[in-house]
């Protein structure tokens, strides 16, 4: 049978066992739809009662521009060397351990200013599941490497690759690049860097098809 939206949220509420808080991550590359897949699975998951999942994007530990203009990066932005992968998985131990039973800040990432925010996301005691998602949860260079075994399970969001361009290019220009710009942008640095997100493929515990995501309106494609 194809995988449905419904197996996907099934399988996301048995990770937490034993009243231990889990970390599912969400993997893939550039503009594959881990955003969308993780908002949706969040959403759905806390439903109308009291909120028990938790959204941590790995975004928000890119550097800031001004550290990347130092470091001589800012031409390749979104490169896996153009995050604090440390200080990522730091806040992935930190949100395991549940040792102070504080509010767990993470920072997130402002899309218009293509900056980092610190203290942006709010993570409660109450959270039994944290969905980060990200491209480099599965790669296995440097710091990155400490990622993968701070999370429960990762699942890969599978999307043509064709389909995965264009919304990057949308993407792009919807915050404010030129057409040219975009898809220079799109075809050039978040190429190479998804030719080496989809090099660690192999390492999810799931692989998510694009069917089984709800589009932009919240319903799920059929299977057909």
């Amino acid at each position: 049978m194809p995988l449905t939206f419904d197996d996907l949220l099934a399988r996301a509420r048995r990770l937490p066992r034993g009243g231990r808080r889990a970390i599912l991550g969400i993997a893939g590359s550039p503009g594959a739809g881990k955003s969308t897949l993780a908002g949706h699975l969040v959403r759905e998951l806390n439903g109308t009662g009291a909120p028990w999942v938790a959204h941590v994007p790995m975004d928000g530990f890119h550097l800031a521009d001004v550290e990347l203009d130092r470091l001589g990066r800012r031409d390749r932005k979104g490169a896996p060397d153009t995050f604090d992968a440390a200080g990522y998985a730091a806040l992935l131990d930190r949100l395991r351990a549940e040792e102070d039973g504080d509010v767990v800040y993470a920072p997130g990432f402002e899309r218009v200013l293509e900056q980092p925010l610190a203290g942006a996301v709010p993570v409660p005691p109450s959270a039994r599941l944290v969905v980060t998602e990200g491209n480099y949860l599965l790669l296995e260079s440097g710091a990155w490497a400490r990622v993968r075994a701070r999370l429960d399970e990762v699942w890969f969001c599978g999307l043509e690759e064709a389909e995965r361009v264009r919304r990057l290019v949308a993407r792009h220009e919807r915050f404010g690049k030129s057409p040219a710009d975009a898809a220079a942008w799109a075809l050039g640095p978040d190429q190479r860097n998804a030719e080496l997100v989809a090099a660690t493929r192999h390492r999810a515990d799931l692989v998510v098809p694009a069917r089984a995501v709800p589009d932009a309106r919240g319903s799920a494609p059929s299977a057909g």
